[in-house]
């Protein structure tokens, strides 16, 4: 692969086959025909046909069409399409919210075509960006889009935003000089501008080098096509389904051949085993999840967050590592200054990215600007040489800039100080400039005020000290001693240890009337200014809050240590003993190495693409479940890589929306914690039901199982089964499945495990405890009527099973709390449910019909006081494993 970046620009020029003057339109039409057009391949948008076959990817979905055909064979053909019925409405319902989450992403794309500016034939010429070759000399201007990957020819004053490429949140300065280092990262390669990437001040030119797929956009977007990785709920339930399909099939053969060495029918224990197979597969959870998910992604779509598969949301319950990109994430991507230190005082400023307001602090306490002369004169200096202008987009209810973003963090400094460059100009007009030189280092005015001119000057410190022989000290110019040297020193190295860049201000009255090296002589300082990417506001409540709720925050950045860990320290995601990893530390482990060092690491600093892929497989490899949240190209592999990838919406990138699995509209980090609380929500609610389906199914199984072991007639029949399964189960696990959220799901403990089972040991031993019961009773009362009248028999083994299910959905409400300490109209839906059952059970037993299809009949009060009796036992076995759980 060719290092264009290592070549002189009349070595790139030679390879291309190209000049400084262009190609030629023949040329040109030549390559876009042999090379194909810029622009990268669009992720193909699903139709809602293809969204509802893609709701039956499942074993369990597979596992009950063939259930569903087995019945229809045996004649129960309501039955049959019950099951029908309830996986095509799962399937709707599926369908229609993620086509919804679709139609929303492309609401957020921006379809306008962005045009270029090409030298051909000598000429200047706007072509669509997507006609762009290699081999083109592209014209750069402030606020233009770069079309393609390119080699600097000419660069005066160039500055590229690349944050959505390497994550760096300052603009880059770009030089024609060639970077030597052949395996240089994207963000050291200075020499060149990239695709995607946007020019915020200066101008160039540049010969295009890729186009495509091939630029360095175009090689991530290839990745992501490589990588697959699948929620943690949708793994989880394979997993289920898997396991459920071989018992069913196995234990389906087993019980079938046992009955028939017993001596029952073929044709019994056919319909027997069928039912029993439906009874196990839970046909009521694919629909139950539908509806527990569809309400959980109600709720965020509230709060402003998009779910763009129902199953993502669930993912975020069991995160435990939630690794953050530090740019547009946990800062605004906005400048600001935070400190000015003066030879009298150091000052704090408040604010929030480019928003012009904000509170002035000495000492912790607020001050007014206005009576401190040494800060009104760092802000005027300020306004006098910040040229970059910010605004307010309406649309998208977020600050713009329009110049270099150092500058406009100088210009909204400023403001708060009481400043603002129009009317400073208008009552001290601008006679001449020296905008920003990257040799020069520093921004130079000169400004016609009542008493005579005065030059002002910003920059880096050591060009403009270098220029100054004077310090402003309680308003007066002093000679810089020694002292003072030492002071300044320390004050830019306070700042920089807090990863803040620091600008210099330095200002003198002249007679000249313009710009030369005499007039920028014997300046006086006037004091250094500290910023740094602003911190989002929610972000330090919200890390908080993650913390709290036993969550690792991780920030993986392409910034450099010192600023990442500043920043990191600021918010809250550096403590002291933690450590810092950077990409080149990175490529010095081996992936086992890599993820064994992570238990220690809360930031990973100046990392490529490449290395956040690495660094989110290896918390995968450890176990961990990860939600990786972004906003630039760079992200996009990550975020796919990562159990769960969260984009965001305003200022993310269109690679970025289309790689994540939930986009954040209001870009507020504190959000993804909330879903964490929905995640978990919805976690502990499908674990309720399936606790419930299982718990109910084993005991019907086992009711069957043990009948048949002990010699005795089968106490179910299919058709009991059947009822039991879609009547009594559907309506209270729906109940179930609509339980309001229990509190302390943001607890630490509410974390659980790495890769929390479905199924975990507490759940297996409340299961087998209440099957246990629910055979026992069941059979209990059968043999009291077995012998003497096989239909009463039959009738008060179904009641007791049906009623056993009404008690132990109320019994799943909580792992730990006292059925009794819960308030009973805290799920009005349990309470319908239940009182509806109930009521259909009586038809049952009471209505002609159903009395033929159930084999049932009346049964007196004192029957029904009996069986209620007897299936309240799995109420007290529950009650008594819950006290032991509570103190043990």
């Amino acid at each position: 692969m060719q290092s264009w970046h290592a070549l002189s620009g009349d070595d790139v020029l030679r390879e291309l086959g190209t000049t400084e003057e262009g190609l030629t339109r023949e040329e040109a039409a030549k390559r876009l025909l042999e090379r194909g057009e810029n622009r990268l391949p669009e992720a193909k948008t699903e139709g809602y046909p293809r969204l509802f076959l893609r709701q039956f990817e499942s074993p369990l979905i597979y596992g009950l069409i063939v259930a569903s055909i087995a019945i229809f064979i045996i004649g129960e053909r309501t039955d049959a399409y019950i099951i029908l019925f309830v996986l095509v409405f799962n399937s709707i319902v599926g369908m229609l919210q993620e086509g919804k989450a679709q139609d929303t992403l492309r609401a957020l794309r921006r379809f306008a075509e962005t045009n270029a500016t090409v030298v051909r034939d000598g000429r200047e010429l706007i072509i669509r960006d997507a006609e762009v070759v290699p081999g083109d000399v592209i014209v750069l201007e402030e606020g233009a889009k770069v079309p393609a990957d390119a080699r600097l020819l000419v660069a005066r004053i160039l500055h590229v935003d690349e944050a959505s490429l390497t994550g760096e949140s300052e603009p880059v300065m770009k030089k024609t000089e060639t970077v030597a280092l052949e395996r240089a990262t994207v963000g050291d390669r200075v020499d060149m501008v990239f695709k995607g990437t946007n020019v915020t001040g200066g101008t160039g030119r540049a010969a295009v080098v890729a186009t495509g797929l091939e630029t360095e956009i175009g090689k991530i977007a290839q990745k992501l096509s490589a990588i697959d990785t699948d929620v943690p709920l949708k793994a989880s339930i394979k997993k289920l389904s898997r396991a459920i399909i071989a018992v069913v099939a196995v234990g389906g053969v087993l019980l079938f051949f046992l009955g028939l060495s017993l001596g029952h029918p073929a044709s019994t224990m056919f319909s027997v085993v069928v039912s029993l197979a439906v009874s196990v597969i839970p046909e009521g959870l694919p629909i139950v999840m539908t509806l527990v998910l569809a309400t959980g992604v109600w709720r965020m779509g509230r709060q402003n967050v998009l779910v763009k598969r129902l199953q993502a949301v669930e993912a975020l319950g069991q995160a435990r590592i939630i690794a953050v990109d530090k740019t547009g994430t946990i800062t605004k991507n906005e400048l600001m200054v935070e400190r000015v230190w003066t030879a009298d005082n150091t000052f704090t400023v408040s604010g929030a990215g480019y928003e012009p307001t904000g509170s002035i602090l000495l000492g912790g306490a607020g001050i007014d600007a206005a009576n401190h002369p040494e800060l009104l004169k760092v802000g005027k200096y300020a306004a006098y040489t910040a040229s970059a202008q910010t605004m307010y987009d309406e649309e998208e209810k977020r600050w713009r800039v329009s110049g270099d973003p150092t500058e406009a963090a100088l210009s909204v400094f400023a403001q708060k100080v009481g400043f603002t460059k129009i009317e400073l100009e208008h009552e001290s007009p601008l006679v001449a400039e020296m905008p920003f030189d990257y040799r020069a280092k520093f921004h130079a005015t000169l400004h016609a005020e009542a008493e005579g001119n005065y030059v002002s000057i910003a920059g880096a410190p050591e060009a403009v000290l270098a220029l100054c022989t004077h310090i402003s000290v309680a308003g007066r110019p002093e000679p810089i001693t020694a002292a003072h040297q030492k002071d300044m020193e320390a004050g830019i190295h306070a700042m920089s240890r807090e990863g803040l860049r620091v600008i210099a201000l330095a200002a003198r009255p002249t007679e000249a009337g313009n710009l030369d090296s005499r007039t920028l002589a014997g300046l006086t300082l006037f004091g250094f200014s500290g910023m740094r990417d602003a911190i989002r506001p929610e972000a330090r409540d919200a890390l908080l809050r993650a913390e709290a709720a036993g969550i690792s925050v991780v920030m993986i950045t392409g910034d450099h240590k010192l600023t990442a860990t500043a920043i990191a320290r600021d918010v809250g995601i550096w403590h002291e003993g933690d450590t810092v990893i950077t990409g080149e530390e990175v490529d010095a482990l081996g992936d086992t190495e890599l993820a064994h060092a992570l238990a220690r690491v809360s930031v990973f600093a100046r990392v490529t693409p490449e290395h956040k892929l690495r660094i989110i497989n290896a918390y995968r490899k450890r176990g961990d479940i990860v939600a990786m949240t972004g906003d630039g190209v760079n992200d996009a592999p990550s975020l796919v890589a990562a159990d769960l990838g969260v984009a965001m919406g305003a200022i993310g990138t269109e690679v970025a929306k289309e790689a994540a699995d939930i986009i954040l509209l209001d870009d507020n980090f504190g959000s993804i914690v909330s879903a964490v609380e929905e995640g978990r929500s919805i976690y502990k609610t499908i674990q309720k039901v399936i606790l419930y389906l299982f718990s109910t199914s084993v005991g019907e199984a086992f009711t069957i199982i043990a009948a048949l072991l002990l010699g005795m007639p089968l106490p179910l029949l299919a058709s009991q089964i059947i009822w039991l399964n879609f009547v009594t189960d559907g309506f209270l696990v729906l109940a179930l499945g609509l339980e309001p959220k229990e509190r302390g799901l943001l607890g630490s403990g509410a974390a659980g495990p790495k890769r929390h089972p479905l199924i975990d040991r507490i759940s297996l031993e409340r299961m087998l405890l209440m099957g246990a019961v629910m055979v026992i009773g069941t059979l209990y009362l059968f043999m009291q009527y077995a012998d003497s009248d096989m239909t009463k028999a039959l009738t008060v083994s179904v009641t007791t099973l049906a009623i056993f299910q009404w008690f132990n959905a109320w019994n799943c409400r909580s792992e730990t709390r006292s059925l009794f300490a819960m308030n009973p109209f805290g799920n009005l839906y349990l309470v319908g449910a239940t009182a509806l059952v109930a009521a259909l059970h009586y038809l049952a037993l009471t209505v002609p019909f159903l009395q033929e299809v159930l084999h049932t009949m009346p049964l007196t009060a004192a029957e029904w006081l009996m069986c209620i009796g007897v299936a309240s036992t799995v109420i007290i076995a529950e009650e008594v494993r819950k006290l032991i759980r509570r103190f043990v």
